[in-house]
């Protein structure tokens, strides 16, 4: 996919192409062509990466990617955009409508792993903007694309969440990857990425607690 005329199709590729974003004047209306054209980009991004995990059982969700996309595209222009914006923020950033499956997470977190920098770009502006706890709800539901963000998962059924092999493989590999002590010293998350490791837990995270019963 090449630079285009179209701001949404733009930061959505130079997101993820260098992971960079570029701020417009105003936030223009999202055409169907582009989210069209924004689709066929997605599906060919998550078939590159499906090829790391190697499952062909999982396909993208399409519509969740786009969706996701959106939000991202949006969020981005609402760092300095807010003139005419205050009562229609949820209109411009929508609440997820679809199933959450493995499919969707994964199709989401194309975009929604840029998400939490957008999110501490906006705190650092104003920690009492509204659209941050918009967007915190939002990553609670697809907190995948979170780790290493702050949030509250307290809810969360850990075995029912990672029961999928492949999920719980991806998940355990970006916990390691950012280095997300808060999720790592969750006794069943923990148990797992030991396990993991095996005897070369110091080469992976010399300094990760091992949690047991005692020091939890």
């Amino acid at each position: 996919m090449m630079e285009t005329k179209s701001p949404f199709l733009d930061t959505i590729f130079l997101l993820r192409k260098n992971e960079c974003i570029t701020l417009f004047s105003n936030i223009q209306t999202i055409s169907l062509k582009e989210e069209e054209e924004a689709e066929v980009y997605l599906e060919a991004e998550f078939e590159k990466e499906r090829l790391e995990f190697l499952s062909d059982q999982i396909i993208c969700n399409k519509t969740t990617a786009v969706w996701a996309a959106k939000v991202l595209y949006h969020s981005a222009q609402l760092y300095l955009i807010r003139e005419k914006t205050a009562n229609n923020l949820e209109s411009l950033v929508p609440k997820f409508k679809g199933t959450r499956d493995i499919p969707s997470i994964l199709s989401a977190d194309l975009s929604l792993r840029f998400l939490p920098d957008v999110m501490m770009a906006l705190h650092a502006l104003d920690p009492e903007d509204p659209l941050i706890k918009i967007l915190e709800d939002i990553l609670t539901e697809f907190h995948y694309s979170a780790i290493g963000y702050d949030l509250d998962l307290k809810q969360v059924n850990w075995e029912e969440e990672l029961k999928d092999k492949t999920y719980r493989k991806l998940y355990l590999e970006r916990i390691v990857e950012k280095k997300d002590y808060k999720l790592a010293e969750i006794p069943f998350i923990n148990t797992l990425l030991i396990a993991e490791f095996g005897m070369y837990k110091d080469a992976f995270w010399r300094e990760l607690k091992i949690i047991t019963e005692e020091n939890q």
